[in-house]
């Protein structure tokens, strides 16, 4: 296993400078892990007030991203930090908006939940919703964790997690039109399950950035569109 370490610089005050990036980093992504997990059970449970929560702290979110960026462009102006220190400083401002677009999905997520749960009925796309959230949940859990140790081989792994999200989420789509087909009634409540699957498609996508990120830094390669 490959793995790196912001700890590796004669000054320490740099060191100390790049640990408060991954500190902050981490906590955003705890933080959007909250998130999403919060969102998918506002939908499963039908909890319009779980789903407020999540739309008021995404705000949150945004002001994390805000402030690491800010931490990034300080330490490249102070440190002007070369070849593999600017890799990671650059990963980090790449990784923090992946995070910051996975809490905008969530957020999206939980807007069609409140709009569902004044339906007060289960729909027939749930349990594709179920089984698309449990897999990108993991998804984005396996990330992180690849993120956490700088393990590029979990990160490869994570990667190919990603591949069967996508072929679930075409299988998904597949059901749900046929369910609109079937009974024209279910149209409105399956269009927002469609927007709720796209949702977690794409935070599945932003997960796979970070671990593509991971996996540059480490090995030095770029595995983008391949």
């Amino acid at each position: 296993m490959a793995k790196m370490s912001f700890e590796n610089h004669i000054m320490k005050q740099f060191d100390e400078e790049l640990e408060e990036i991954r500190t902050r980093l981490m906590e955003m992504g705890g933080k959007v892990e909250e998130q999403l997990q919060n969102a998918i059970l506002a939908i499963s449970d039908a909890n319009s007030q779980l789903a407020e929560q999540v739309i008021l702290e995404d705000q949150s979110i945004d002001a994390m991203e805000v402030d690491i960026d800010e931490a990034c462009i300080l330490i490249i102006a102070r440190r002007q930090p070369a070849a593999s220190d600017l890799r990671l400083v650059m990963m980090v401002t790449k990784a923090v908006n992946d995070l910051e677009r996975i809490g905008d999905e969530a957020r999206k997520i939980a807007n069609h939940a409140i709009i569902l749960s004044e339906e007060n009925d289960a729909s027939a796309g749930y349990p594709e919703v179920r089984h698309i959230a449990t897999s990108v949940t993991n998804l984005l859990a396996h990330a992180l964790d690849a993120f956490a140790r700088f393990d590029s081989d979990a990160a490869i792994r994570t990667i190919e997690e990603d591949k069967q999200v996508d072929l679930d989420y075409k299988t998904a789509l597949r059901e749900v039109a046929t369910y609109m087909m079937e009974d024209p009634r279910s149209i409105s409540r399956a269009i927002n399950i469609l927007w709720v699957l796209r949702s977690l498609e794409r935070i599945g996508d932003h997960a796979k950035n970070l671990c593509e990120q991971i996996v540059f830094v480490v090995k030095g390669k770029d595995i983008r569109h391949r």
